[in-house]
């Protein structure tokens, strides 16, 4: 039996209260036990303090910490990664929920396979937590160019090697910026790695800028721009590429 390594489980969170307490849930219900969960509070407005807080003084593996003002989910991601100290890294978003076995499959897969970074298929769920049934298949494997075209990566599913891969700073995007973090990883890992089995919930929120496909571009533009430094006619067709796959989802 392969010995359980420390993962750190890095959670940016901003007024998730209603969320949250059962995205914990789902990571204390894992098979796989040997974690950490780091959550970085961007100045929330609602009880995510007190709801985390709830958990945090029943189970030490759990951290929570705030950030002195608002400044985005990926300052809140960083300083997160800078506290862990597992082996390996997972992501997980505060309102998003992972299956029980799901570290313990992942981890297990990257170890027996030397694989340094990995995602999982996922399912997508309502506000309220229903499944919808439409799960997202993963791409066997993605490397810098793949991503580019449409990042076929849930960010809640994604977990790295750290020993082998090192720590990395997330690019300070407002949205995307985890793709930009992929990005940056993919620049010392060949491929993110897709396994073809379904360990996360996505939920899916009517009011939250994500859910507005279109309000998205600026961010694509930032990030192909200033932040990946691609040509402005690579940085167009790439937006052009992303808003048709957008529009033929739609239909």
């Amino acid at each position: 039996m392969i010995m359980e390594k420390l993962v750190s489980v890095i959670t940016p969170t901003y007024n998730c209260a209603q969320y949250i307490g059962q995205t914990i849930e789902s990571v204390i219900a894992q098979t796989y036990q040997n974690w950490e969960m780091i959550i970085v509070d961007d100045c929330s407005t609602d009880h995510t303090k007190e709801e985390v807080k709830k958990y945090s003084q029943k189970d030490p593996r759990i951290k929570y910490m705030c950030l002195e003002k608002n400044a985005g989910a990926a300052v809140a991601r960083t300083q997160a990664m800078k506290q862990a100290a597992g082996s390996y890294m997972a992501f997980l978003d505060s309102d998003d929920l992972w299956t029980p076995e799901k570290l313990e499959v992942q981890i297990r897969i990257m170890e027996e396979k030397g694989i340094n970074f990995s995602c999982t298929e996922y399912e997508q769920m309502n506000e309220q937590g229903e499944r919808t049934g439409k799960k997202i298949r993963v791409v066997p494997k993605t490397d810098y160019n793949r991503l580019l075209l449409d990042c076929p990566v849930g960010n809640s599913t994604v977990v790295y090697n750290v020993d082998k891969m090192g720590k990395f700073e997330v690019p300070d995007i407002r949205k995307r910026n985890d793709d930009a973090l992929w990005l940056k990883m993919l620049k010392k890992e060949r491929y993110i790695v897709g396994i073809d089995q379904c360990l996360m919930l996505y939920r899916v929120r009517q009011n939250s800028i994500s859910s507005n496909k279109f309000k998205l571009i600026k961010y694509h533009w930032i990030l192909y721009r200033d932040i990946e430094h691609l040509s402005i006619v690579r940085s167009a067709f790439h937006i052009c590429y992303w808003c048709v796959i957008k529009i033929l989802k739609v239909k």
